[in-house]
């Protein structure tokens, strides 16, 4: 169990950590704000009127050690929505863990870390795509050598789902994904086995709760295929689909939000039939804002009723055999391998994603989505039918505009009080080892302890590698 927690300010969201540790939650998980995803420090002139909007701003070690004060890292799991300063963050974590006297190997956790799918649906991006593939196979590869608990990457269908996909393209474009990472990190020199058991995947539940059981059946098909005939697996643990579900942001409503309840409800039932290991389950006014405690307790309490209340954990796969579940399970597993086959034939996913092709394809699916919304062929439970003349009105959360002044206040008095030549002689090394073009992950690690910040060394990269301005895609 995992609710996302990363609001307004580290010290905010150390709170709600709290809270849910005490309400029983097992998995903590945390979204950073727009900025730090970007590669910017809250004092930037970039980060203004975004600092903590939609996550927790951490732009140095002193914020994550903020974020996790009197947590201890070595007794959680953390998961972190992070992409393009994924290495940024982890080592930050690595960082505020080995000074708690937690070593690197029994830190547990998840960095998403999933660059290619950015490039497909969120636009979180920073450098062109072959230099961003080469930092997230540092990662990968420091992972599998020095923290074996930690799940160095979360291959991601959700984002690629959220953007209007539909679910078999979902599987397509991830798996696509997911065998470009496979193929970097063999050309790396890396043994399969050796770090494919630490991969890990992230998909979407939606609404048609059949449609997504045998979806999740059929990823752990097209995955266990994909290892043990294309890249000749020979560990077990290899073919196991390791995946979280997240319920629908996508299909919530701002019109009637208490209906979202029960939307979040079955979604997350689909992900526990499908056989979903972890879970996090949205709140009922997160297409208003970020959520509050009580919406937060009663999407917690939704996971906690299906897994103590419903019976459904007793067996592995409940709806196995039947026709109609196993019939669209092939159905999704072929038309799925269909289209990574398609991806392949264009040279992969990331000749595919600087093609655009794969945005073109799920753009053509968003609009035929969105036709069938407005000609109500789709139909919405307070949006085209049964709508409500009256707006619903219910509390939503807030900003506190003191929590964003003092985050930016803290950013500006650790940059004071830093070691300068210490911090630009660690820097130094690490722009070198960008041009040797050997793995970063510890370089990155002495900057931050040095006193690097996530803009400074966000910059470092950008110095060697550029940004990347995509094509305009017709």
């Amino acid at each position: 169990m995992r609710q996302y927690s990363g609001f307004g300010s580290a010290e905010a969201t150390n709170r709600r950590f709290r809270f849910l540790i005490k309400q029983g939650q097992t998995g903590l998980s945390v979204a950073f704000d727009l900025p730090t995803q970007l590669g910017y420090d809250s004092d930037s002139p970039r980060a203004e009127g975004e600092v903590g909007r939609v996550g927790v701003p951490i732009s140095s070690v002193e914020d994550m050690r903020l974020l996790f004060q009197g947590i201890k890292l070595g007794m959680v799991s953390t998961s972190m929505t992070i992409n393009a300063t994924a290495a940024i963050m982890l080592a930050m974590y690595a960082a505020v863990g080995t000074s708690q006297g937690v070593p690197l190997s029994r830190l547990r956790g998840t960095t998403q870390n999933d660059i290619l799918k950015e490039y497909i649906a969120r636009n979180t991006y920073i450098f062109p795509p072959e230099q961003s593939l080469r930092l997230s196979v540092d990662i990968i590869e420091f992972c599998a050598k020095q923290m074996p608990m930690w799940h160095p990457i979360s291959i991601s269908g959700y984002h690629i789902r959220e953007s209007g996909s539909s679910a078999v393209q979902e599987l397509a474009y991830a798996f696509a994904n997911a065998e470009e990472y496979v193929r970097a990190c063999i050309k790396r020199g890396l043994e399969v086995d050796d770090f494919a058991p630490h991969l890990s995947f992230f998909f979407a539940c939606h609404n048609d709760f059949l449609e997504e059981i045998a979806k999740f059946r059929a990823a752990r098909r097209i995955w266990a295929h994909m290892m043990k005939e294309k890249f000749h697996s020979k560990n077990p643990e290899s073919m196991k689909l390791r995946f979280h579900t997240q319920t629908s942001g996508e299909t919530l409503t701002a019109q009637q939000p208490q209906n979202n309840i029960v939307r979040v409800a079955i979604q997350a039932l689909g992900a526990v039939l499908g056989g979903t290991q972890s879970l996090h389950t949205n709140s009922l006014d997160e297409a208003l804002s970020l959520p509050t405690e009580e919406a937060v307790k009663i999407a917690l309490r939704t996971q906690q009723i299906i897994a103590f209340e419903s019976g459904v954990t007793k067996a592995i796969d409940p709806l196995g055999g039947s026709f109609y579940v196993e019939s669209l399970t092939n159905k999704i597993e072929s038309e799925a391998k269909a289209e990574i086959h398609q991806v392949d034939k264009l040279g992969g996913a990331v000749k595919a994603i600087q093609s655009g092709y794969i945005q073109n394809q799920i753009r053509d699916s968003a609009f035929k989505r969105q036709m069938g919304i407005e000609s109500r062929a789709n139909k919405i439970v307070g949006v085209n039918v049964y709508v409500d003349p009256k707006p619903y009105h219910i509390t939503l959360h807030k900003i506190a505009p003191a929590a964003v002044r003092r985050q930016i206040s803290r950013t500006k008095a650790f940059k004071r009080k830093r070691h300068k030549t210490r911090l630009l002689r660690s820097l130094r090394k690490l722009q070198k080892a960008l041009e040797d073009d050997i793995n970063v992950m510890p370089l990155i690690i002495s900057a931050v302890k040095s006193g690097g910040t996530t803009g400074e060394i966000s910059d470092v990269i950008r110095e060697e590698y550029g940004e990347f301005h995509p094509k305009t895609i017709i």
